[in-house]
């Protein structure tokens, strides 16, 4: 067994202390002898995707003694994107993603532990892991919590998705109270990430697309054993991977991010995917672009619509197969790199045998649901470094759009403004200074698009913004807008009728006003706002939506000549 890396606080006379620290710990001296494996455990009591992962951690830990090595687990933040909707909580949610990447390295490079096994489950706990993860460039294995069961409202399949929506449903008269207090205790009916194809799912699919989790990890349900079984063996696996010295950034190739991003765009996944995709990439020294994606979605086939874009759920994608299915449909095609390793071999001994699409849940990749992927990358003078849509998502009505712009300079405003219906069939609705910078925090806003779509509004208004959108969005909401109105982007410009285009087919957003029009104007002014903490600190820091918008970003790394040893050396001996 190889454990070199943590040989630096067991071996040694030099390491008397940190060896009495470790028999204080309990710890054995053969124990002390074998492989000391990293088990970081993302349980809280905030996350119905959270709660369960104490039992998950516990199995992985139970396959780690199993296969010869020591497991030590610590914990990771986590938060709700849910429950932090629609106020200022939200700003904090995109920030915990670099705080979990940073609080995992350091506890990893201070305590140099052989190889890590990572429990995630919710939207930014998965992505802030993948860019710790590589950062360490150790032997990692990822489980997540695994997806809920979809709820059920009469004799209708529902998601949270829904439960926005008839929020908007009952603002506008269209449902009672009453009512609206029966769907939202059907909805979540069990732990799990949310039931759809939101951010959390899409992150976890992408996990195991990219090859760091094994097969069914993106899509077995939380409440099934098969998901305790998984767990069990990831445990066992992390041995194997260490043993064979595959670490992360091995696996996490240019090819498997292309991957990753080839299934994002035939599950028609969270445009949330999009922002962390380029965080990550940029940890693993790969200058994924905007430009690049919208490449590999005009090349990839949408072969799954997911709730919300339809009342199929994640569940029923395991059912057929799932990631796995989905990649060997893909293939047919050229689609995927099926030569990339992953934590259990590579993507060819997934796929293989694998007979692809079931006709249904995943569409054939000769009669696909979309020609093209799911997300979009939308460019024009009103979004010059990009935007995205969720196109799958996208009413056909709403593919091209011109309208009046209706002006917020925050989700407060705009989301007043919708439930008092101030909205009319027609409208552009913009929201601006949400952005990185602008919020600061970038805001997901699930609130006042669900609003729309439950007010019966999805066919005939359009919302764009320099914010995120939930991957529980649905309709014609354009989000990421590059630049910011905080910047200086031409969101900033905007005034009140202006009148907006969205084309998503032609890819474009455009503010049509005379370009000498424009140059008279003065920006509209950031709104004032008393920043502390850590907050504040991402406003300083952060690097654009167009890069990821993690206030970690790096000029990118040549790894080739890397040493850890520079960064963590001790006495010898």
């Amino acid at each position: 067994m190889k454990n070199e890396r943590s040989a630096q606080m067991t071996r040694g006379t030099s390491r008397a202390p940190h060896r009495s620290l470790l028999y204080a710990l309990g710890m054995t001296e053969d124990e002390m002898k074998r492989p000391l494996i990293g088990v970081v455990n993302s349980y809280n009591e905030l996350i119905p995707g959270h709660i369960h992962l104490n039992e998950l951690t516990q199995c992985v830990k139970d396959g780690i003694r199993t296969a010869g090595g020591v497991p030590m687990e610590f914990p990771a933040i986590g938060v709700c994107d849910g429950t932090a909707m629609n106020h200022g909580g939200m700003k904090y949610s995109l920030v915990s993603r670099d705080v979990i990447a940073d609080s995992c390295e350091l506890v990893l490079t201070a305590q140099p532990l052989d190889a890590v096994v990572f429990l995630p489950s919710c939207d930014k706990i998965v992505p802030g892991m993948l860019m710790a993860a590589a950062r360490l460039d150790i032997p990692a294995i990822f489980v997540t919590g695994g997806p809920m069961l979809p709820g059920k409202y009469g004799t209708e399949r529902v998601g949270l998705s829904n439960l926005f929506e008839a929020s908007g449903a009952c603002a506008s008269g269209k449902i009672t109270e009453c009512e609206l207090s029966e769907w939202e205790k059907a909805c979540c009916p069990t732990c799990g990430s949310c039931s759809g194809m939101y951010t959390a799912n899409t992150m976890c699919c992408l996990t195991e697309a990219m090859g760091m989790a094994l097969p069914g990890n993106g899509t077995i349900p939380a409440v099934f054993s098969e998901r305790r079984r998984l767990a069990k063996q990831a445990g066992i696996q992390i041995m194997k991977l260490l043993e064979s010295g595959l670490t992360a950034r091995m696996i996490m190739t240019e090819d498997a991010i292309r991957n990753a991003m080839r299934v994002d765009m035939a599950l028609g996944g969270s445009t949330n995917s999009v922002l962390h995709m380029l965080a990550i990439a940029r940890e693993c020294g790969y200058p994924l672009t905007v430009d690049e994606i919208s490449d590999i979605s005009d090349q990839t086939p949408q072969l799954c619509k997911l709730n919300p874009a339809s009342s199929i759920f994640i569940t029923d994608l395991n059912e057929v197969g799932g990631i796995t299915a989905v990649m060997a449909e893909l293939s047919k095609g050229g689609k995927v790199c099926v030569d990339n390793p992953s934590v259990d071999g590579s993507i060819c001994g997934r796929i293989t045998g694998n007979p692809g699409a079931d006709g249904i849940v995943i569409r054939p990749i000769s009669d696909p649901y979309a020609r093209d992927g799911g997300l979009a990358i939308l460019k024009g003078n009103l979004a010059s470094e990009g935007a995205v849509v969720k196109k799958g998502a996208v009413l056909p009505e709403m593919m091209t759009h011109t309208g009046p712009a209706r002006v917020y300079n925050s989700e407060e405003e705009a989301t007043e403004a919708i439930f008092n219906g101030e909205i009319n069939p027609g409208d552009v609705i913009v929201i601006r200074f949400e952005g990185p910078k602008g919020g600061p925090g970038m805001r997901e806003m699930l609130t006042p698009t669900s609003a729309v779509a439950g007010m019966g509004l999805d066919n005939s208004v359009a919302l764009i913004t320099d914010g995120r959108f939930s991957g529980a969005t649905r309709g014609a909401s354009i989000g990421h807008v590059c630049p910011e109105a905080a910047v200086g982007g031409l969101l900033a410009f905007v005034e009140e009728n202006d009148i907006i285009t969205v084309d998503i087919p032609g890819r474009k957003l455009s503010l049509n006003v005379d370009p000498s029009i424009l140059s008279e104007r003065k920006a509209a002014q950031v709104p004032e706002r008393r920043l502390r903490g850590i907050i504040a600190r991402y406003e300083k820091l952060t690097d654009s939506a167009a890069h990821g918008a993690s206030m970690n970003h790096i000029p990118l790394c040549d790894f080739s000549g890397y040493d850890e040893s520079t960064n963590n050396k001790g006495d010898e001996g």
